[in-house]
């Protein structure tokens, strides 16, 4: 596919000025070829559109030939539009025949399986993926319907796939697309069987993807073999064997899939598992790409959750669980007395869950990532398990240790938890929901609250207060500048304390670790959005069982450290 001369990228978008006539003569040129080996008449169409509108419309024709969507270890993931710089038919033709090549170099064997979620484009994304496959001669497997992530995760080792391809954009906004892709234990190793993909399997298949010839050319199959229901049966059924069978199940619990595709599978499962069916929030129960109830389809955002929280005010309801839209994360939103309702941090329910399955007794290796509260690290040590510490993301995750001891356990503070990696190896929010619904229904037996386990667990570690500055820009030199500044001017104090500790850990991750006596700050890039992050954590030891009084000064800390960090990254 034809790609973008670097000065029009450099003319208009860089600087901000119009594109002068030899600009626009080579964009438009290149925009004619692609229309040319574009198969969708509908993306023809919009691109046409755009073509007309010139030379007003040089900017947007210059960003969507800005370059191709990079297929890095989380795939493709980009806005739905026309265009190489975009996620449309061509593209994602494009991509399923440089995946399907590469998969024949690497001499693996077996289906392609293939799922996705409800947004825009996906059924139609993976139904092409399944005729390029069939087409190159390797079985293509279609799940039933839109389903979430980790039950495409669960097939590919379930089914023995050579691969999976998961059609989704997760959390991100509406006119987003994604692509993601599993390897099966032939290519991925014992560790990568159905987890995501990582180096230098990226780099091999984006070479393939490059190396493909005019769409026109690729050869298209039939559209596969769709699978049965008793697939997603076999997945909640797995799903349910995570918890004891024979534990409390007096649990309220209102829901909320967020316009996803989570529904069916967590009633299924938590019907299937013997507690009551959680309450659904009514206008976010069914699948709509458009998320029209929430201005950013994430649980983390600002008034997610808000529809939730008065479900389970109305209903009494013991918790709240949210989905993002492909379920594999898990929200958990609790009643506390002093704030009313409050959603838990991603490190607060990783730690509720590492401890409950230590508490059940399942040994084993316990991980997390770089950017996650240091207490699990201190869990473990407590109580003699092996524990390791990866780079953010589940590809990383599963693949912790090395092999050195069985993992049973990862998370990572963005809501994603895996408690079975011999089920997904992979985050899941389903599973994950029902592990937080085990532990608060036990707890409630005794009177207690997942708040009340949390104090305990301060009690005894004390407080890991953490918290994340998180910057949106529409410039990506902002994030860079941000990141060379830290790099050439590195605070020597943090809240009054010397920096005894700088880690930079480029080349292999750009990321930065400053570390005080009591304080640790994470800075670096989003993986997946346009943000730069920095993750803020305190350690306030609890002083005589006041835990009330720890928190308020681990708080009121990260609120200063989030000022000085905010200023040292020029934010």
């Amino acid at each position: 596919m034809p790609g973008c001369a670097p000065q029009i990228v450099g003319c208009v978008l860089s600087r901000g000025m119009a594109a002068d006539t030899t600009d626009i003569d080579d964009i438009r040129e290149q925009a004619r070829r692609w229309l040319a080996d574009d198969p969708d008449p509908a993306s023809r169409d919009e691109l046409t559109a755009v073509l007309d509108g010139l030379p007003a419309s040089a900017p947007e024709l210059a960003d969507r030939f800005a370059g191709p969507l990079t297929f890095g270890t989380a795939g493709l993931r980009g806005p739905l539009r026309a265009g190489p710089n975009g996620m449309n038919l061509a593209v994602v033709t494009q991509a399923a025949a440089g995946l399907v090549t590469w998969l024949a170099a690497q001499g693996g064997t077996g289906p392609l399986v293939i799922g996705y979620d409800a947004r825009h484009g996906s059924r139609e994304f993976a139904e092409r993926t399944a005729q390029v496959a069939t087409g190159a001669g390797r079985p293509a497997l279609l799940l039933p319907r839109p389903l979430p992530t980790p039950v495409l995760a669960y097939a590919v080792r379930h089914l023995g796939g050579v691969a999976g391809v998961m059609v989704t954009a997760s959390h991100n906004p509406p006119q987003d697309n994604g692509y993601k892709v599993y390897l099966g234990a032939e290519l991925g190793g014992e560790l990568g069987a159905g987890a995501q993909i990582v180096p230098p399997a990226d780099a091999g298949i984006e070479a393939a993807i490059r190396s493909v010839g005019p769409l026109a050319q690729v050869p298209l199959g039939e559209p596969g073999q769709v699978l049965g229901d008793d697939l997603v049966a076999s997945y909640v059924e797995r799903a349910t064997a995570v918890i004891d069978p024979d534990g409390p199940r007096d649990l309220t619990v209102a829901y909320t899939p967020l316009h996803g595709v989570g529904a069916a599978v967590l009633t299924a499962a938590f019907a299937r598992a013997g507690f009551p069916t959680p309450g659904v929030v009514p206008d976010q129960a069914e699948p709509d790409p458009a998320f029209p109830t929430v201005s950013f389809p994430n649980p983390e955002e600002p008034g997610a959750v808000d529809r939730l929280i008065a479900l389970a005010d109305s209903t009494g309801a013991d918790l709240a669980i949210a989905n993002d839209p492909d379920a594999d994360r898990c929200a958990v939103v609790v009643r506390d007395d002093r704030d009313g309702w409050r959603m838990l941090r991603g490190d607060e329910v990783g730690v509720l869950l590492a401890d409950h399955l230590m508490r059940r007794g399942v040994t084993g290796l316990y991980a997390t990532t770089i950017v996650s509260s240091s207490l699990l690290r201190a869990m473990c040590a407590a109580r003699g398990l092996p524990y390791d510490e990866t780079l953010t993301g589940f590809k990383w995750i599963v693949r912790a240790g090395g092999g050195s001891a069985p993992l049973v356990f990862g998370y990572e503070e963005a809501l994603g938890y895996c408690v079975a990696p011999e089920h997904v190896r992979d985050k899941d929010g389903i599973t994950a929901a029902l592990t937080v619904a085990e532990l608060a229904a036990g707890l409630k037996t005794q009177g207690r609250t997942l708040t009340d386990r949390l104090d305990e667990l301060a009690a005894e570690f004390g407080v890991h207060h953490t918290d994340q500055l998180s910057a949106r820009v529409d410039d990506l030199r902002v994030i860079a500048d941000a990141m060379a500044r830290i790099r050439a001017d590195t605070p020597a104090t943090l809240l009054g304390q010397p920096v005894d500790s700088v880690r930079d850990l480029l080349p292999e991750s750009d990321v930065v670790i400053l570390r005080t006596a009591v304080a640790r700050v994470v800075i670096r890039p989003s993986g997946t959005e346009p943000k730069l992050k920095a993750y803020l954590e305190v350690v306030e030891p609890v002083v005589d069982g006041d835990v009330r009084t720890a928190r308020s000064s681990a708080a009121s800390a990260v609120a200063a450290l989030r000022g000085e960090i905010a200023a040292a990254l020029g934010l």
